[in-house]
């Protein structure tokens, strides 16, 4: 009894189609997911601190969301061609091997891509580590005026802006009256912290807003009373949501690349 051998193979290609399609759509969720994540650290308020640490050429929140996109993008491309392959197989089987022909090629090319993906990804992620923090502290000590949201420096605001929409507060998490805050113009040079009736932003407080924050209690910014302020440092609350989707986006495409790579064989 003859084998029907490319019946079997345009089986087990219909098969990994659909299985790419699905991974697809996981690229496409993990992308829209991660730029969300990205976009919400900007805001108006934000925007003119972020833009200088974060989003300046080819710093690591522009990657971020250059990347989310790209991932959005592998996603819709994966799930197009795989279900345009999956039914190209059911409509054309008679023409199978040039179908497969021309798909290995198409593969390819993605797989390059990739290949790209990945390494972009790792720089982002190196990127951070190695970038974030310093520009965040040089900015923080050369920034900071006041512990208020309509001080004439918009770098300053949009400090106290970020530590009330991210609750968190100074670069390194804050553990004492010593702090990242010490060396600012605002306990350097003139301010309530360099009058010593504040040792952390009322920013810093917990619960507080743009509206409540000049009532913020004095066992918060003055005593730094644990519980009252938020100990989180700002790098670490950064790092996680530019890092939030890694695993998810490094996890799919490894796991597409792999399928690709067998495929053929």
């Amino acid at each position: 009894m003859a084998c029907n051998c490319e019946g079997i193979i345009g089986i087990a290609f219909l098969i990994t189609n659909i299985l790419l399609s699905l991974f697809g759509i996981g690229l496409i969720i993990v992308g829209a997911l991660s730029d969300c994540e990205v976009s919400d650290i900007e805001t108006d308020n934000t925007k003119p601190l972020l833009d200088l640490v974060l989003f300046d050429s080819f710093a690591a929140g522009r990657l971020a969301i250059d990347l989310s996109i790209l991932n959005i993008i592998i996603g819709v491309v994966i799930l197009v061609f795989s279900v345009g392959v999956g039914v190209g197989i059911l409509w054309k089987y008679r023409e199978i091997k040039k179908l497969l022909l021309v798909y290995t090629i198409i593969i390819a090319g993605v797989f390059v891509i990739h290949i790209i993906f990945i390494a972009l990804w790792y720089t982002m992620i190196n990127k951070v580590d190695r970038e974030l923090k310093n520009k965040l502290i040089v900015s923080l000590k050369e920034n900071f005026i006041e512990d208020t949201v309509t001080n004439l420096d918009p770098i300053s605001n949009a400090w106290n802006h970020m530590f009330m929409t991210l609750d968190c507060c100074g670069v390194n998490p804050v553990e004492s009256t010593s702090n990242d805050f010490d060396q600012t113009p605002w306990c350097t040079t003139v301010g309530s912290c360099q009058d010593n009736t504040s040792q952390i932003p009322r920013t810093c407080c917990i619960d507080v807003n743009g509206m409540t924050y000049p009532s913020a209690p004095n066992a918060c910014h003055t005593n730094v009373t644990s519980g009252t302020y938020n100990a989180k440092g700002c790098f670490e609350v950064l790092k996680k949501k530019l890092l939030s989707q890694s695993p998810g986006s490094i996890g799919v495409v490894i796991t597409i690349m792999l399928i690709e790579v067998i495929k053929p064989l």
